[in-house]
């Protein structure tokens, strides 16, 4: 009996460490995870660029499971709930929620404060006018996985809906991920399709990342291709592969043609392009939002010094150059263009942080600038661009700097009155699926 009692108390002192080690180690992480929710808050880095997870904390269980399966570190347990630590860090593909064993997270667009313009579509993508399709980055989707997937999903319901005396079966505008996935669908369900896209090459957004961009961290499922299993992958090895892809199935791709209207006539669509018209069965609109820049409107913006994209850092040389923005391309062009010998480069920022930008870029910046080989200026705006030199308000305190170009990163604008008169109804998410 001594024996038995002996063994009892063995095991019941073993469990007590355990659980204290446990209890010990889930403080610590909250603690951390806790620290890192208030550095967030007072750094302005809370606010999501796009998709993001909303925690139910009455489902919550406080597991830890998405945590774990969130490798940009968004996500913590903080009083035994989970909460999204650092918004910023959130690049929505939704591994947190697949990982959730409760289902205590879905995925939102938008906050309370800050809300995203989504055109309104059904799960397979199909928009509030029957036969047009939205996908990619037109839909609150900038994810080349997700935006490749949702091109090809679309492409499946649209071939439900062919046939008739239509030139097209389907006709998809852009040529980045979506589009590029979409056409490739086109090819495998053997349907009639054209593809355009307004610039002069393929890719899209990624065509316009700086030079040796990661762009894509996780595998992509392609029609007739198969799921294409890249890690980390830098914009050119990222485009070479599409640009192989094309030559491999005889993918049809028009470019410099730009979508100028779409009218219902009768059972299909008339598409009307900067080169012809169009009849399609179906439109699949996989536009980007980077089609029209933001400008800064300010006097001398019209000058040739000044593009909106940074496509070859070396041209820069030894240059003064002011680059405006706040999003990751922003901070990845300051950063290329610091790294060339003699360039004097500024990055100007309207807002008192960098909020929406991965830390890869905020530490890189950050360490630009300490050792003297780039300016950032927050709280600022551009007044005025002129032949030699650019005039900038810091903090209410008017500045004048030389400068040879300027690069505004400021994003795009979306074909808004074009998509308005089709009749693409938009919702204004605010934290809401």
């Amino acid at each position: 009996m001594s024996n038995f009692f002996s063994y009892v108390y063995i095991y019941v002192a073993a469990f007590a460490i355990v659980v204290t080690l446990y209890l010990g180690r889930q403080r610590r992480r909250q603690k951390a995870h806790s620290a890192l929710l208030q550095h967030a808050l007072s750094s302005g880095l809370m606010e999501p660029p796009s998709l993001h997870p909303a925690v139910d904390p009455s489902r919550c269980m406080g597991s830890g499971a998405c945590v774990k399966a969130c490798p940009e570190q968004a996500l913590g347990v903080v009083n035994g709930k989970a909460v999204l630590i650092n918004g910023a860090h959130c690049i929505g593909h939704g591994a947190c929620a697949a990982a959730c064993p409760v289902e205590a997270i879905k995925l939102v667009f938008g906050t309370e404060k800050r809300g995203i313009d989504i055109p309104s579509v059904t799960p397979h993508f199909e928009s509030n006018i029957p036969g047009i399709f939205i996908a990619g980055e037109l839909g609150g989707m900038g994810l080349i996985r997700k935006a490749a997937e949702q091109g090809r999903q679309a492409v499946n319901a649209a071939r439900r809906k062919v046939g008739g005396d239509a030139d097209y079966d389907v006709l998809i505008v852009g040529c980045g991920p979506a589009g590029l996935s979409a056409g490739l669908s086109a090819i495998e369900n053997k349907l009639r399709y054209k593809l355009i896209e307004q610039e002069e090459s393929l890719g899209g957004a990624v065509f316009h990342y700086p030079r040796r961009k990661v762009a894509m961290t996780a595998p992509v499922k392609l029609a007739l291709v198969g799921t294409v299993k890249f890690g980390e992958v830098q914009k050119e090895k990222l485009l070479e592969f599409w640009q192989d892809v094309v030559a491999k199935t005889g993918l049809q791709i028009s470019f410099q043609e730009r979508m100028e209207s779409v009218d219902r006539e009768g059972d299909c669509f008339v598409v009307r392009t900067s080169r012809a018209s169009y009849s399609a069965r179906t439109v699949l609109l996989a536009l980007g939002r980077r089609g029209t820049p933001r400008k800064l409107d300010v006097p001398g913006e019209e000058s040739a010094k000044v593009v909106y994209r940074l496509i070859d850092p070396i041209q820069y040389q030894g240059l003064a150059v002011l680059v405006v923005g706040g999003g990751d391309s922003a901070l990845e062009a300051a950063i290329t263009l610091s790294q060339q010998p003699g360039a004097d480069v500024t990055l100007s920022y309207r807002s008192a942080a960098f909020s929406r930008v991965k830390q890869k870029n905020r530490t890189q910046v950050e360490e630009q600038e300490r050792l003297g080989q780039l300016r950032v200026m927050l709280n600022s705006q551009v007044l005025r661009i002129s032949d030699d030199h650019v005039e900038i308000e810091q903090d209410g305190v008017p500045q004048r700097m030389r400068n040879d170009a300027v690069i505004v990163c400021a994003g795009g604008l979306l074909p808004t009155p074009l998509l308005q008169k089709i009749g693409i109804e938009f919702q204004t998410k605010f934290g809401t699926q």
